[in-house]
């Protein structure tokens, strides 16, 4: 009985001993099985009830928005409590501090949608089989570059979960002047996209500043179609160009040493027509810093990977980075010289989601059971 009594505590130790820790301080690192994706996401990505009752961590000001959510319906087919997404932005009062989830129904809302700082903690919703598209057609020449965007958010905390933003305006021909066009500009801090798409051509997505969370998205476009001054982590990502004679992923902002911004994409996929020579990114600004890992590059991938634009200065200066990158595209034998072929040291803080502090907000998608529909 003696032996047995000394047995059991140390046999429970020890299965605790193996079972991952999972507390909002303890994040692991993002796996380089893609198949091991759906646990980690599971254990790292933790519901806000779990997160509150077990583990902590989260923003007091976040806490207190998801204790007293709101969900708000908008339907085209007069069955919601809106028409139009502007009208249900507009019912949510300035100053907002409650999660407020607008339901989005299916349809192609052509609207200019603009979230305005003072209404954080908002969350656009769809359908997954039948995702809303949000779309505009304005352009440079109208509304200037950033400004063209047709949804743009500038508040924090913002989520979107099976949306198609777009921007409708044609391809940029060269002739046309200031024809780049924006899809969704997000330029507050705290935002997470699930399961979203960003169809453009040149200056699809504006990253434009903050902390942002990518992940199973979609994003399309010819030059420049991630561009800006945002710190994001991309995760299982679609970049695809749709360019017919070379394309431009990125065109990172950061300026200075000390800014704090790039982009990370891991697990991402990189797709377009297999004769089109595509650029990792571009010297845009002189410290621009992107990373790819575990990414799969198709043949659209130039041999080069990166451009400085004719300016070796910036060879210096920008930070690009690769590791563990697969297919014909990722072959690292013609690649510029200035790329850093990260080590495992070096790769490691751009696996982790507090590279975006994500362990203090980064929540998965509501699940409406338990959530009462306001009428």
């Amino acid at each position: 009985m003696k032996n047995y009594i000394v047995f059991l505590p140390t046999f429970l130790v020890l299965l605790l001993h193996l079972i991952p820790p999972v507390f909002s301080h303890n994040i692991s690192p993002i796996p380089e099985n893609p198949a091991s994706l759906r646990f980690w996401s599971a254990t790292n990505i933790i519901p806000f009830k779990v997160r509150l009752n077990d583990m902590g961590g989260l923003e007091q000001s976040l806490v207190n928005a998801e204790s007293g959510v709101l969900v708000i319906s908008v339907r085209q087919d007069g069955f919601g409590q809106f028409k139009t997404i502007t009208e249900a932005i507009d019912s949510v009062p300035s100053g907002n501090d409650r999660r407020v989830i607008i339901r989005i129904g299916p349809g192609v809302y052509k609207e200019k949608i603009n979230v305005t700082q003072t209404k954080p903690f908002i969350t656009f919703y769809g359908s997954k089989r039948h995702m809303p598209k949000l779309t505009f057609d304005g352009t440079a020449a109208q509304y200037g570059t950033v400004d063209s965007a047709s949804v743009i958010v500038s508040s924090d905390y913002f989520m979107a979960v099976n949306i198609i933003f777009e921007n409708s305006s044609p391809m940029p021909d060269g002739i046309r002047k200031d024809a780049q066009a924006v899809a969704m500009r997000i330029s507050g801090d705290k935002a997470s996209f699930y399961n979203c798409k960003f169809i453009g051509f040149q200056d699809t997505l504006c990253d434009d500043r903050g902390n942002h969370f990518f992940k199973d998205c979609y994003v399309e476009g010819t030059v420049d179609f991630i561009f800006g001054d945002g710190k994001s982590l991309y995760l299982n990502t679609e970049l695809r160009s749709v360019a017919p004679n070379g394309a431009v992923i990125t065109a990172q902002a950061r300026v200075k040493e000390e800014d704090d911004s790039g982009f990370s994409f891991v697990h991402c996929l990189i797709s377009g027509p297999g004769d089109s020579k595509t650029y990792l990114g571009r010297a845009w600004k002189e410290r621009a810093k992107v990373v790819f890992i575990y990414t799969d590059m198709g043949t659209v991938v130039s041999a080069e990977g990166w451009s400085d634009r004719g300016n070796i200065e910036a060879d210096k200066t920008v930070y690009y980075g690769e590791y563990k990158c697969k297919g014909q595209g990722a072959n690292p034998t013609g690649r510029v010289k200035y790329v850093k072929m990260l080590t495992d040291a070096e790769v490691k803080p751009y696996l982790d989601i507090n590279y975006i502090n994500g362990s203090t907000w980064i929540l998965p998608p509501p699940k409406f059971r338990g959530y009462k529909m306001i009428k």
